[in-house]
């Protein structure tokens, strides 16, 4: 099945030269902050190298969005960070490999099932808070790299509170290359080589400190060691998986749905966006195939994205380039990597954490309305206090109460009154019925559970008139939930009771169906069920004329036995 949806990698001879230079341009840009981002997964800095290697090239041959660049995120670092901050050692690599995996699995398996028209459900200003909150902890997370302290507690906020009360401890060499690399990265960006900010400044600051060579200052080289050769595989280790299933079922959601940005974001070269569930199935496979090689998680990236689209990129080889030229950076300049100075990637984060914040769209959501301000607030705060795998479950929670809450308040009655030679004209449906009366409803707003109420409460009284016949107009609703169902039986049954009738227009095949499976044909009778027709408006004029044959039979029968 994977195969079968395989995209087309034909190359396309006039987009190879460009598509090099995009790949070459990325690889060279973002090798920093492939590093920068396993030190929030506070694992060996080559992890994120090893990403860019494998899980970039892969996820370009499977997503469904060409220009989707699948690489390392600060979210999805960080979040796997905090799954991980339970195991030492070795254990934490297998444990790593495991996480990834059940990453890619799950990823996976969301494509294949087609689960990505669901994205749209987690709302724009839950989203908005998680990003926000994800910026406030990179930043955070920079600090014990940028001050060379680091707290003993857990907790990204009790660990920075515990940065500035042992502020003596700070390491002022350390710092002063932290600050360096983010004045640098800042003048840098405000000239025409703003595209290599981040690899300018990080060159500067390794070149200073190889030739300042201050003792207290760390080199990457101390922490890890980066060797000229491909990463090797790892088996994971599968007794950490039930303990796992959860933060990764998270971290894969948070990696769905920042792919999901990119995605809308930027349209295939035919001008179309790609499918959703294929860029699930893209980067899920990229996991997949990263994982065994203690890769940390990758998922869509904008900003990587962005980079590469910027760079000219044609193709989807671009981001397959962008792999290779990884691959040959780490061959040619192992060494190098390894004088790097640990606070000089600090410095980088730190940038980046403030790069991500959006004070635009946080004004945007601030002015829409109070619902979702405070889905934006509890969301950052959750962010900011919780596990991220719990904060990203909470932040869907509640986008899914918030859609439910906004589609239960969007269910109108409206009455319609036909007029000779004209148009109908609406208005509310009127609170109680009339005798020997005909009233066309029409249903505004969607039929679940959640609207029942307020779809039983909007249906005019029926106690004070004698035969009412309601004509309920239900075209373009193909599903109805079943406590809407028993309302309509129960409104049914006391039209019957003074004589009337309830007739429901526009009926779609599917949900004659569903009407006939729950018995509510039979309750409502199926003279009155009149099924959808192709001519607008023909299927609720039948149903009038045979509400006008039921009152004049039944006003003829009363007046032949003088009633």
């Amino acid at each position: 099945m994977l195969l079968n949806s395989l995209p087309s990698l034909k190359p396309d001879r006039k987009h190879v030269v460009p598509d090099l230079i995009a790949g070459a341009t990325f690889a060279i840009v973002n090798v920093p902050q492939g590093m920068a981002n396993a030190l929030l997964v506070a694992v060996n800095p080559v992890a994120g190298l090893y990403a860019l290697m494998i899980a970039m090239p892969v996820g370009a041959i499977f997503t469904g969005s060409v220009f989707m660049n699948v690489s390392t995120t600060g979210a999805l670092s960080l979040a796997a960070g905090d799954a991980l901050e339970a195991y030492d050692g070795d254990l934490k690599i297998r444990a790593l490999v495991a996480l990834v995996l059940m990453i890619g699995v799950i990823q996976l398996a969301f494509g294949l099932l087609k689960f990505g028209s669901l994205i749209r459900f987690v709302s724009h200003s839950v989203m908005t808070g998680f990003i926000t909150g994800i910026a406030a902890l990179i930043i955070i997370g920079a600090v014990p790299n940028l001050t060379g302290y680091a707290s003993p507690h857990s907790g990204h906020l009790i660990r920075l509170a515990d940065t500035i009360a042992n502020w003596r401890q700070v390491d002022v060499q350390t710092t002063l290359v932290g600050l360096m690399t983010i004045g640098l990265i800042l003048g840098a960006g405000k000239t025409p080589l703003r595209k290599f900010a981040l690899i300018i400044a990080l060159a500067c600051v390794t070149a200073l400190v190889s030739f300042w060579q201050p003792e207290s200052v760390r080199l990457v080289g101390h922490i890890a060691e980066v060797t000229r050769s491909l990463p090797r595989p790892m088996l994971p280790d599968f007794a950490v998986v039930p303990e796992l299933l959860l933060p990764a079922t998270a971290i894969a959601i948070i990696g769905l749905v920042q792919g999901a940005g990119v995605g809308q974001s930027y349209p295939n070269p035919d001008g179309e966006f790609g499918n959703p569930s294929q860029d699930f199935i893209g980067q899920g496979a990229a996991n997949l195939a990263a994982s065994i090689f203690t890769a940390i998680p990758s998922g869509g990236s904008m900003s990587g994205t962005a980079v590469n689209v910027q760079a000219g990129a044609q193709s989807r080889w671009s981001n397959i380039y962008a792999g290779l030229s990884v691959v040959l950076i780490v061959f040619a300049m192992a060494g190098l990597v390894m004088r790097v100075p640990m606070a000089g990637l600090g410095g980088l984060l730190f940038v980046v954490g403030f790069q991500n914040l959006q004070p635009s769209q946080i004004k945007h959501v601030w002015n829409t309305g109070r619902p979702q301000r405070v889905a934006m607030l509890v969301t950052l705060g959750a962010t900011l206090t919780l596990p991220l795998q719990y904060a990203i479950i909470l932040g869907v929670a509640i986008s899914m109460l918030l859609y439910v809450t906004r589609t239960s308040r969007k269910v109108d009655l409206l009455q319609l009154l036909p007029v000779a030679g004209g148009f109908p004209v609406e208005r509310p449906a009127p609170r109680e019925l009339v005798s020997e009366d005909i009233i066309i409803l029409r249903v505004r707003g969607s039929l679940f559970f959640a609207t029942a109420q307020a779809f039983a409460d909007g249906l005019p009284y029926t106690a004070n008139a004698s035969r009412p016949i309601v004509i309920l107009v239900l075209k373009d609703h193909e599903d109805i939930g079943s406590t809407v169902l028993k309302c309509m039986k129960g409104y049914a049954g006391k039209l019957q009771a003074q004589g009337g009738a309830l007739m429901l227009v526009g009926v779609n095949e599917h949900l004659a169906g569903q009407l006939e499976r729950t018995k509510t044909t039979d309750a409502i009778g199926v003279e009155n069920i009149f099924r959808e027709t192709p001519e607008l408006g023909a299927s609720l004029n039948e149903a009038l004329a045979a509400a006008r044959v039921r009152l004049d039979k039944e006003r003829s029968g009363r007046e032949t036995h003088g009633i």
